[in-house]
């Protein structure tokens, strides 16, 4: 795979992800205790990142590195799926199971 490619890619990971959120580039910065510059370059992918500063961005937003890196979810992503879960209420729980229900539906038609 293009390295070059392969950077954008996470980048666009990250911007995404950030956006989602509603951070800034200045507060995903501060959020992972680096700089807005790097934040910047990250989601440009102009730079390659040290594996200490990928695993703080992916903290800051609430990921795995693995889904930064990759774009796929893997088991830590559930976990931390499953820890905003447990701060909801049981009907809240069930709305958000309803939710998911229809995705699937939508996505995945039943034959």
């Amino acid at each position: 795979m293009d390295a070059e490619l392969c950077l954008q890619d996470i980048g666009r990971r990250i911007m995404e992800r950030r956006k989602k959120l509603g951070l800034t580039q200045e507060a995903l910065a501060e959020k992972g205790d680096v700089t807005a510059q790097f934040v910047s370059y990250a989601e440009a992918g102009k730079r390659a990142m040290r594996p200490e500063n990928l695993l703080k961005i992916a903290a800051a937003l609430g990921v795995s590195a693995d889904y930064l890196l990759t774009g796929d979810i893997i088991d830590k992503d559930l976990l931390l799926l499953a820890d905003k879960l447990r701060r909801l209420t049981p009907a809240q729980v069930r709305i958000v199971e309803s939710i998911i229900d229809e995705c699937c539906k939508l996505y995945r038609p039943e034959p």
